[in-house]
């Protein structure tokens, strides 16, 4: 803290600057300096009081960017701060006397303020006075009368000049008129005001001089010199020879403040040795100031003192009366009343706020200031020490730095999610009995930081959508809350990019980056994928962001959308399936087992078999799980060899589809019989369509065949006749003949070229319990002959015939084929 005193002359703005650097102490949160100025009063506005900044060795950039004011907290603001120039400069006229009164010296304090960061410099101005009044008595004449038989000696008290300047510019001393009867002593009180009495020095003498005229003249001590002046008419009475003499020079009394009106404060007494109307007294108040006449009243008659105003301790603290004791014959005696005034708590603590951030950061430290208050109490004592508190349990507390200075900080770290707004009550309580007090509330908001992530209500959700579903169907809504507010608050959905199948997680799903909700981007397929876990990140807007995860399961459900397929007995369109069932078999004998699956799920899958037709349904059943076809009877002679059973084959879902398969039963003991049976078997539509086409193809194919026969039998032809007619020319020549003979095939040992065919047939049904073999002989033979003896060629194609077998379409599982 800095204290500087400037004094400044009577006549101009050049003062002489005398600096005293102290240091008091070492603030926490605010850094405080203290400056005093003495300047005269009456100064002109704009008259320069002091260059702040310099005396507080401020930039003046800082006091623009602090924002510097002042605040005073007073109804007229005498000074003003020109930020620019850093200068302190009058804004109003100052009166002195106005200011202060009799009170010495006479100064107003105010502070002014800076910000960012907080900084508070008390300023203290003093008003020196200047002799701007006149010593004024309060009447412009005074009468005495005075009896011819008064003593030498005797004393006339005078009124007291009043003069508002202080110092040596207040009131100095008395002059009275010359004159051959009196002579002027001065005396000073304890408060150090003047007065005079007049002292007769030597006898009056009516006769010679019934009356005096004289002057009493007031002089201050100013430059130049005021003075003040007022006639005394002295009336010379008849004798009166003893004067009232009070039974005490000084009485002291004792009044509390706020007593009410009438209340008695003390008695003053005195007497007089003359006997008849020239004892009799009378009580006056000496000083005929109006301002204690308004407070005070005495009784003429008894000399007792009551109060007639209102005592205020906080506007004067004691009182100092003059009383005359005069009797009939004009004499007087003079004595002093002091009267002291006893505080009472009747003034409350006033708050007045000086400096107030009304928002507060979550994140700030314990002891981040918030504001800072003056408290003043107007009483002394105990009655004006005032404490200050929070009201409550809020994480505030006051922190005192300078006298009635408190400073509302921090108490703890905060949290926005926990309380976002504070009523701060600060109750300032003074040390009465009983105590007063003043209370005033801020409304603290506290400023959100990014400190929370978004918070999903679930580690992992799981949702369901049906296969088939239209592109764009929306399956789940997903949902994080953040206890954070604002921007911080404001949750985009991000899905993260990962692989499902070798392909990126967004061609199939997609989630809404403000509201959550995850849509299908295509078509599912329960049969394909069953089962996308994708993982969703949820972030605020914070700087930086925080995030979190969670983990999405979408399920595929299954739907009734394929059809029961048929793996046994196989349909082909070119050949039937045919089982065959002893006439000896027993009842339940298993004839096949109609094997289908549904690549669908659950009861989507689940199978019924049932049969739908049947050329005897009193001989056949079909399981209705199993699909195994089984005879109800023994298959007798009268039963038909040819047996057609339609089967159909239904899911359990909603609907529900179905599939269909012939199974062909021939009821015989030997093949021979099932194949002349079955020669002329009825086909279905679409078996005739295939024979139409297979003849049409095999028309086709002996065409051709027929073409390049006919084609190769005449180039041979042709070569054979040119090799003839060449040998028949070479033989009719000169030249050797060499015979030609064409190579001779022969497989009499079965090793020719020629190769020999042999099928075999090897059929099973589903019971292991029958089955058939089948060996064939050999399916054809060509042999050509070539006889050496002759000059031809002879070809002869022996043929022979095999036994037709039953030429059957075969699962894998069932019947085997081999050609060799």
């Amino acid at each position: 803290m800095f204290i500087i005193k400037l004094s400044c002359g009577f006549l101009g703005l050049n003062c002489v600057k005398l600096l005293h650097l102290f240091i008091l102490c070492q603030l926490s949160s605010v850094v405080t300096g203290h400056i005093r100025y003495s300047i005269p009063e009456e100064m002109k506005k704009g008259s320069l009081i002091g260059n702040v900044a310099q005396d507080l060795g401020l930039d003046l950039k800082r006091l623009r960017s602090g924002h510097a004011r002042i605040v005073s907290g007073e109804s007229i603001q005498y000074t003003e701060l020109n930020a620019d120039k850093g200068i302190l400069v009058v804004n109003e006229r100052i009166d002195r006397e106005q200011l202060c009164g009799d009170t010495t010296p006479c100064s107003f304090s105010f502070e002014m303020i800076l910000e960012n960061p907080m900084e508070l410099h008390q300023i203290t101005v003093e008003i020196t006075d200047i002799n701007d009044h006149s010593p004024i008595f309060e009447t412009d004449k005074i009468n005495f009368d005075i009896s011819e038989s008064a003593t030498t000696g005797a004393r006339f008290s005078l009124t007291r000049s009043e003069d508002p300047d202080v110092g040596v510019n207040g009131l100095r001393e008395y002059f009275l008129s010359e004159n051959d009867h009196f002579v002027l002593k001065q005396h000073s009180n304890a408060d150090g005001k003047k007065y005079a009495e007049m002292v007769l020095q030597k006898p009056l003498d009516r006769e010679a001089n019934p009356n005096l005229s004289l002057k009493l003249i007031a002089v201050d001590g100013g430059t130049p010199q005021r003075s003040g002046t007022v006639n005394i008419n002295v009336a010379i009475l008849d004798a009166n020879d003893n004067a009232p003499v009070f039974n005490q020079s000084v009485y002291k009394a004792v009044v509390t403040e706020m007593s009410p009106k009438g209340t008695y404060v003390t008695t003053v007494n005195a007497s007089d040795a003359d006997f008849g109307s020239n004892s009799d007294i009378t009580y006056h108040f000496s000083d005929r100031n109006s301002a204690l006449n308004n407070l005070f009243r005495m009784d003429e008659i008894t000399g007792m003192i009551y109060i007639n105003g209102d005592i205020d301790y906080e506007k004067e603290k004691k009182f100092e009366l003059r009383i005359d004791a005069k009797d009939q014959g004009g004499l007087t005696d003079s004595s002093k009343v002091i009267i002291e005034v006893i505080d009472v708590n009747d003034n409350a603590p006033v708050i007045s706020v000086m400096s107030f951030t009304n928002s507060v950061s979550e994140d700030s430290p314990p002891g981040t200031t918030i504001g800072i208050i003056n408290v003043k109490d107007l009483d002394s004592g105990d009655n004006g020490q005032v404490s200050c508190r929070i009201d409550g349990s809020a994480p505030f507390k006051m922190k005192s730095n300078l006298r009635k200075y408190y400073t509302l900080i921090t108490d703890s770290v905060l949290d926005r999610e926990t309380v976002s707004e504070y009523n701060v009550s600060v109750i300032a309580t003074d040390g009465g009995i009983p105590p007063l007090s003043a209370q005033i509330t801020f409304n603290v908001k506290v400023s959100d930081v990014n400190d929370h992530a978004p918070i999903f209500s679930q580690s992992v959700y799981s949702a369901f959508i049906k296969e088939n579903n239209s592109p764009g169907l929306p399956f789940i809504t997903l949902t994080a809350k953040d206890p954070d507010e604002n921007q911080n608050a404001r949750i985009s959905y991000i899905l993260e990019d990962t692989n499902i199948g070798g392909s990126s997680v967004s061609t199939y799903v997609s989630v809404n980056v403000e509201t959550g909700v995850a849509q299908a981007m295509g078509t599912f397929d329960y049969e394909q994928i069953k089962e996308i876990v994708f993982v969703v990140k949820a972030q605020d807007g914070g700087s930086p962001p925080l995030s979190s995860n969670v983990t999405v399961k979408l399920i595929i459900q299954d739907q009734n959308d394929n059809p029961p397929q048929v793996l046994y007995p196989v349909q082909t369109g070119g050949s039937m399936v045919a089982e065959m069932v002893p006439r000896s078999a027993d009842v339940g004998y298993l004839v096949t087992k109609v094997v289908a699956v549904d690549v669908d799920s659950g009861q989507n899958a689940w199978l019924s078999y049932k049969l739908q037709k049947a050329t005897d349904r009193a001989l056949f059943e079909v399981g209705l799980q199993n699909g195994e076809i089984r005879t109800i009877r023994q298959v007798t002679d009268k039963d038909a060899v040819k047996q057609r059973l339609t089967v159909i084959e239904e899911d359990n879902g909603q609907p529900s589809r179905s599939a269909t398969v012939i199974a062909n039963v021939a009821g015989a003991d030997s093949f021979p019989e099932v194949l002349s049976e079955f020669t002329d078997f009825p086909h279905d539509k679409e078996y005739n369509e295939y024979n139409d086409n297979l003849t049409f193809y095999l028309v086709l194919a002996l065409a051709v065949v027929s073409f390049l026969f006919i084609t190769c039998l005449v180039v041979i032809i042709s070569v054979k006749i040119y090799r003839w007619r060449q040998s028949r020319i070479l033989y009719h020549s000169s030249l050797p003949v060499i015979p030609y003979y064409p190579p001779r095939y022969s497989d009499t040992l079965g090793t020719g070229t020629l190769p020999h065919v042999y099928n075999y047939e090897v059929c099973r049904t589903t019971d292991s319990r029958v089955s058939d073999c089948k060996i064939g002989g050999a399916g054809s033979q060509n042999v050509l002959i070539m006889d050496p003896s002759s000059t031809g060629t002879m070809q002869r194609i022996q043929s022979e015939k095999t036994v037709s077998t039953l030429k059957r379409a075969v699962h894998p599982d069932w019947i085997i084929q081999e050609n060799k």
